[in-house]
């Protein structure tokens, strides 16, 4: 059982390991972006700790089969609870109410013949060169060849000033590129526009090209900027002139000739052929009648707001001609794809593409690559935008893509991610070595990818509402998930980008993709503008954990990953717990994101989630159960010398987080005996709350965990009611 089998340290380790690159862990994750995926590492230990009685650093190595074992993820977003499942032999049950999750975890768990993928991916790719590979080629600046292929195109946008007409470059900043992986420092000219590298980013001097003065600042400042030609201060956005208006000013390509000879990435300012290219991609595709591009509106939203602030109304209109014309182009390609499955997987890669290839993707100026859509879970509207070479750019000699964003990577990535079903593996770290563990045996679909074609899974996936499904009682031997947490990622405001492209190439082949949007009112998340609280997220979890208890058979684990930093918003996993009729048998904390995403980077956010382990009946430890904020910071201590055995640092927010899962649990525990689910929601809610009130919170747990030692002189709230003693010795178990 989890609770008596589960190695913190060891699952800690590798799990903060696979959130630094999960792609080089789990490579299956890149059939297309979701969100806040959780480590693929920790599913695995949940699932044999639970199923397996054997040391789990045994286990997790070997080839083991779970067959006859169900498995249910009612959450299952990006699919990892699943496909871990499914790789180990179990039968899985999946839910979700967006159908981009349906389909994502579709496409990861389906069988495809991987020679036939590759084929047809690279014909297509090779018909779009034909089409539109010319307007992907620049004039290189050192040997003047004309076949230097463009890696990014870097725009930035434009308004018109009110009082002279004239345009107006809105550079937040002159800095293109930084010296950290490039020699040296390249700045856009503010007078001419021409770049120039130098050596000092503070002092960068003069321009070489027009000797006017380089700055690291640009004139557009807190939604302000000055009009150079009649010095008026003109603001921005403004919604009702429409979408942003952009104008090119600078390119980074790749030139196979002279690479060999020179130092550092290729820079220059577009050239009248690049620019007469961006033109021709407009007269071209003004001339194009548009089959696969939608002409869909975005509706109202939390996130979506911001897009109308900037003038957007359409999604087509966050795509520049060039753009809309090779999306055209290859949607049109993949829907004259014969074989089903091989449709399905090149409309998912046009999907995927589709957060490299627009109007808001961003220049990372240290680390000079195109950052997507999504690098932050929202929508940002920079001042500055990347456009990445579409086609992708893969070395002459190495194979290897040079760049991102393009078809080339997103072949290669999903072209891995399908081996990787056939072939999984771990990686065992033992010092500064690494190496990769075949586990034979393994898979992952619902057939192999290779020839024992007998050998089919039972999997049932389901775009639905969890809790209206129809699962017989006990049934289940586990529900495993990583359900949402509240207010984070606005699922379906992001997913729309793709879905509305991706319902015009499978629409009428898939029930889910006959919505216009994948907007639904049962979500889970918090949304302001839909009028989605803290209620409506504790009614709906509630609804769906009763429906899983009671298929669950006796005494199977409902275990789920979670994390925030505001304690109020657990309540509603307290409630869903409790109105389901399950204990909260075990807390454990495990890294589930990598500390530097840019979404999460230096907001004080904590890496650490607490799964919750839950039962309808079972034991637990005499001293999990603790009566006081002392002891309970004693347990915390226990939790970060694991963490800490697993070479994982924690942070004060990581404490925090650690400190609300025991809180949660106990209350649970406390709470149980005298629960009335038919109570309204609001009370239930609040009799969540008063008991942490009465028990105390993260501020009298953090003057305990700064103390040298511990001094436990708190009343024991627990004693109020039931005296410690019963429960027996420390090293006792109880049942529930």
């Amino acid at each position: 059982m989890i609770e008596k089998n589960f190695d913190l340290a060891f699952i800690a380790d590798l799990a903060l390991r696979e959130k630094q690159i999960q792609q080089n862990y789990r490579p299956i994750i890149a059939v297309h972006k979701w969100f806040a995926r959780r480590p693929g590492t920790l599913f695995r230990g949940l699932l044999l700790s639970e199923f397996l009685d054997k040391p789990l650093r045994e286990a997790f190595y070997q080839s083991n089969n779970l067959e006859g074992i169900k498995i249910a993820d009612p959450f299952m977003g990006g699919g990892t609870p699943l496909i871990e499942a499914n790789r180990l032999g179990c039968d899985i049950v999946g839910f979700d109410i967006n159908p981009m999750a349906y389909w994502i975890v579709k496409q990861e768990i389906e069988h495809l013949n991987l020679e036939d993928y590759v084929h047809s991916a690279e014909a297509l790719r090779c018909q779009l060169e034909k089409e539109i590979g010319p307007l992907y080629r620049t004039q290189c600046l050192y040997c003047g060849t004309e076949e230097a292929q463009v890696k990014y195109f870097l725009w930035v946008k434009t308004i018109a000033c009110r009082k002279c007409q004239k345009p107006i470059d809105l550079f937040p900043g002159y800095l293109l590129a930084s010296d950290s992986r490039h020699p040296q420092n390249v700045f856009v000219c503010p007078g001419c526009g021409q770049l120039t590298e130098t050596v000092d980013r503070k002092s960068p001097g003069v321009c070489q090209h027009c000797r006017s003065k380089l700055s690291m600042e640009g004139p557009a400042k807190r939604n302000r900027c000055e009009c150079p030609a009649c010095g008026t201060v003109n603001t921005f956005p403004n919604q009702t002139q429409g979408p942003p208006r952009h104008r090119l000013f600078a390119l980074e390509y790749y030139c196979p000739s002279c690479r060999e000879g020179h130092a550092g990435r290729f820079f220059k300012a577009p050239d009248a052929g690049d620019l007469e290219k961006a033109k021709k991609a407009e007269r071209r595709w003004a001339k194009t009648q548009a089959r696969y591009v939608p002409d869909d509106e975005i509706p109202s939203g939390d996130e979506t707001n911001r897009l109308h602030r900037w003038g957007y109304r359409h999604y087509c209109e966050m795509f520049n001609a060039r753009q809309l014309l090779a999306l055209e182009l290859s949607a049109r390609i993949i829907a004259g794809t014969t074989n089903g499955r091989l449709r399905n997987a090149l409309a998912t890669n046009l999907s995927d593409l589709l957060r490299y290839q627009n109007m808001l993707c961003r220049y990372d100026t240290m680390a000079l690559k195109s950052l997507d859509i999504f690098s932050v879970h929202g929508f940002p509207v920079g001042l500055i935008q990347c456009e990445s070479n579409f086609l992708g750019i893969v070395g002459p000699n190495t194979n290897t893509c040079i760049g991102s964003g393009g078809w080339a990577n997103i072949i290669d990535k999903f072209r891995k991610a399908k081996t990787f079903c056939d072939h999984p593996f771990e990686i065992k770290h033992q010092g500064l070595k690494k190496e990769i563990i075949p586990i034979k045996g393994e898979w992952i679909g619902d057939r192999p990818n290779g020839g024992r074609q007998k050998e089919n899974r039972n999997i049932k996936l389901y775009c639905g509402d969890a809790a209206q499904a129809k699962l017989p009682l006990s049934s289940l031997d586990a529900v495993f998930t990583d359900p949402p947490y509240f207010g984070n990622v606005q699922y379906a405001e992001l997913m729309d980008f793709c879905y509305v492209w991706l319902r015009r190439l499978i629409q009428g082949e898939v029930t889910a993709f006959t919505k216009l949007s994948t907007r639904h009112p049962q979500e889970l998340t918090g949304n302001e503008d839909m009028g989605r609280g803290i209620t409506h997220f504790a009614q709906g979890l509630s609804a769906v954990f009763q429906k899983m208890a009671g298929a669950l058979k006796p005494g199977a684990p409902l275990a789920f990953t979670y994390h925030h930093n505001d304690l109020t918003v657990y309540h509603p996993i307290a409630v869903a717990i409790l109105d389901a009729g399950l204990t909260c048998s075990a807390s454990f904390p495990c890294p589930a994101e990598m500390g530097a995403s840019i979404h999460i980077n230096g907001t004080g956010s904590s890496i650490i989630d607490t799964v919750f382990v839950c039962r309808s009946t079972g034991t637990v430890p005499r001293k999990w159960i603790v009566n006081s904020i002392a002891e309970v910071a004693d347990l915390i201590k226990e939790d970060l010398s694991g963490l800490r055995d697993g070479k994982v640092k924690p942070t004060p927010g990581d404490m925090r987080c650690i400190a609300y899962g025991h809180l949660i649990r106990l209350a649970i525990w406390d709470l149980r005996r005298t629960w009335d689910k038919r109570a309204d929601i609001n009370k239930r809610l609040a009799a969540v709350s008063s008991w942490l009130l009465r028990f105390g919170g993260w501020a009298e747990i953090e003057k305990h965990l700064l103390e040298p030692e511990s001094v436990h002189l708190e009343t024991s709230l627990f004693a109020a009611r039931e005296k410690s003693e019963k429960y027996g010795a420390p090293d006792a178990e109880i049942s529930f």
